[in-house]
């Protein structure tokens, strides 16, 4: 049995807010801790690792609050309770709650959870990821690629999650004048080098 770990004062400010999920935070940070994995500030939420790898955070929702595992699509969910938040996201997996009650009922399937989670990056395994060529090209940009080779050349240069980033961007739209107007609004931060978000 691992020995709880430390509270991180950088992060108590997420468990005081006001939200409606505080008291369930709480119960799920120390659920987390029990386990003995280390408490860190990122992306605005408590994460939690073991040596130095992302292995579980704790968010929330309008609808729910949540542990999501950074490697979750390798774990056996042998309860079947993990979810894929949606159809693009590859590795992770959240396990939602809708009130404090079904964490507490919980908790012991948390923990194994957790310790498998942790003993899975103990091990090093990695999520096979879908590379770039992969991913769906909208119509639309092919024929933007066709008639402009600069803008083709420009896209290639891009960086593989740059490049993703654009394709799942641009093939959201359902509609194929909206996908045209994305593209030609982003010609230029392509044309510089720039994501979706740079």
């Amino acid at each position: 049995m691992n020995k709880p770990a430390k509270l991180n004062p950088e992060v108590n400010f997420f468990f005081e807010k006001t939200s409606p999920w505080q008291k369930a935070y709480q119960k799920l940070r120390g659920i987390v801790l029990d386990c003995g994995l280390r408490e860190e500030l990122k992306w605005g939420v408590p994460c939690y690792t073991v040596r130095n790898s992302n292995v579980v955070l704790i968010h929330g929702f309008k609808e729910y609050c949540a542990l999501l595992f950074h490697k979750g699509v390798l774990l056996r969910d042998s309860r079947n309770i993990l979810i894929q938040q949606t159809e693009n996201v590859q590795a992770a997996r959240q396990i939602r709650f809708a009130d404090l009650a079904e964490i507490e009922a919980l908790e012991p399937v948390l923990k194994e959870y957790i310790r498998e989670a942790v003993e899975v990056e103990k091990a090093g395994l990695q999520v096979p990821m879908k590379t770039t060529s992969e991913f769906a090209v909208p119509e639309e940009l092919e024929e933007k690629f066709a008639r402009d080779p600069d803008f083709l050349a420009a896209f290639e240069a891009l960086t593989p999650g740059r490049q993703r980033g654009y394709l799942l961007y641009f093939a959201q739209a359902k509609q194929a004048k909206t996908r045209e107007a994305r593209i030609e609004k982003y010609v230029p931060k392509i044309l510089d080098g720039r994501g979706l978000n740079d």
